[in-house]
């Protein structure tokens, strides 16, 4: 992480692993007991609310507002409230999540336990990728620490609140981004995505009220308590509030991740912090949030990273981590690869994405190999518009599968006709792979 002053500062430290000891020593805990014994849930809800703490999981939908749509008192009927933390983190690229909880997971311990307080949850599960192993044990700890000092389980700081939080190792899937697919797998069934609605707030695990925030977005919680929302916002630059753990992975000399103010620009993220492109190579896109968004081009690079800018730019800032493609990278087979880990991850319920994205990748692997025939991207941009439109399947999966596709199409579309024309990829191979008999 950036070293920057400890009042911007709201994230992880750098070094190794944040002890109980120096959590505490640091305020940690002070903010839930601060939220369970002098605020209301609904002043928690309506404080992260004035802070516009969108989600970092990659849709950023606001967080508070996310929290109100729970049923509170005895609209909630009988029975328990969940809070769920989506730690599956399987968004290829992306590792920020697994930053937090390995070296800081009292950080998100103490925003679980605020944030199940908040919409009065009883139950909080941290929904852990099964390959997580370290990130799973320190959480672990964690939370066996946080119980014995009282700060888990009954009377929390000696308040009316009661939670009890549970570590939950799961066999790990794409999919379970979804978020009512993740509380099937919770469940322990089928990790498929539900009907909507009725959406998780109102009734999600086991049919009760439930709410699902990622790693990051949790650990925001803490500081809008401790600081209030007007210092939350001071922190982003531009329209959205905060600080953004950014990270870079390619061919860049310093692959790693930063906290920086939310909006930090794309430029300023590859040049200043991840050190620029190695000697060599230079930049031709970048996936801005992971491999489920469109790409952007060098044109973008001045763009603020937040979620507005890169939207009206044609794609999503999602989780905020960067895939760089340099030019040695031929587009065509990088397309190929992306399809493929989504066709293996789609839940297989609907026609389109089962049968489509395999389809879809076969035709991929055709052009890529010098089988390539004319028409071949017409029928690629038909199909992929067609299962890659919203409605046309049961969840958002085959969306963002197409996403990649369609955006490399429009900006390395020449590659595409070079495989067509001449059977040759300038990457690989200057013979042509027809010729060669493949």
């Amino acid at each position: 992480m950036n070293k920057k002053p400890l009042t911007e500062r709201i994230l992880s430290a750098d070094g190794g692993l944040v002890s109980f000891a120096s959590y505490q020593a640091a305020g940690g805990y002070d903010s839930a007991r601060k939220a369970l014994t002098e605020m209301q849930p609904e002043q928690v809800q309506q404080q992260v609310k004035d802070a516009n703490l969108r989600g970092r999981g990659g849709a950023g939908f606001p967080t508070g507002l996310k929290w109100s749509f729970v049923p509170m008192g005895e609209a909630a009927g009988p029975g328990h409230k969940y809070m769920v933390c989506n730690a599956d983190e399987m968004e290829p690229g992306t590792f920020k999540d697994r930053y937090l909880m390995e070296k800081d997971p009292h950080l998100l311990v103490e925003g679980m336990i605020i944030a199940a307080y908040a919409v009065q949850a009883d139950k909080a599960f941290i929904f852990i990728r099964g390959e997580y192993h370290k990130a799973a044990r320190a959480l672990e700890s964690a939370i066996d620490e946080a119980r014995e000092k009282g700060f888990v389980g009954k009377n929390v700081f000696g308040s009316a609140f009661s939670v009890d939080l549970v570590v939950h190792r799961s066999g790990g899937r794409y999919i379970c981004g979804e978020e009512t697919a993740l509380l099937n797998a919770l469940e322990g069934k089928r990790a498929q995505p539900r009907t909507k609605p009725p959406f998780p707030p109102v009734s999600g695990a086991w049919g009760r009220p439930t709410v699902v925030n990622n790693v990051e977005t949790i650990c925001n919680v803490p500081c809008i308590i401790k600081e209030g929302a007007e210092w939350y916002q001071a922190l982003g630059i531009g329209e959205d509030a905060g600080t953004k753990i950014y990270g870079v992975s390619g061919r860049v000399n310093k692959p790693g991740l930063w906290e920086l103010p939310m909006g930090t620009t794309v430029r300023e993220i590859i040049e200043t912090h991840a050190g620029g492109m190695q000697k060599g190579y230079a930049l031709r896109g970048f996936l801005p949030g992971g491999a489920s968004t469109d790409f952007l081009v060098e044109e973008h690079l001045d763009l603020p990273m937040n979620y507005g800018s890169i939207q009206a730019a044609g794609s999503r800032m999602g989780t905020g981590t960067m895939i760089i493609m340099d030019d040695s990278i031929c587009p065509v087979a990088l397309a190929m690869n992306l399809q493929h880990f989504f066709a293996q991850e789609s839940c297989g319920f609907c026609t389109p994405c089962r049968e489509g994205l395999p389809w879809l990748e076969a035709l991929l692997k055709d052009i890529e190999e010098g089988r390539g025939s004319t028409g071949d991207l017409e029928l690629l941009e038909q199909n992929a518009d067609y299962i890659g439109t919203p409605g046309n399947t049961f969840c958002l999966h085959a969306t963002g599968a197409i996403e990649p596709l369609t955006s490399a199409l429009k900006y390395f579309r020449a590659d595409f006709e070079q495989h067509i024309e001449q059977g040759c990829c300038t990457y690989q191979t200057s013979a042509p792979l027809k010729a060669a008999g493949t």
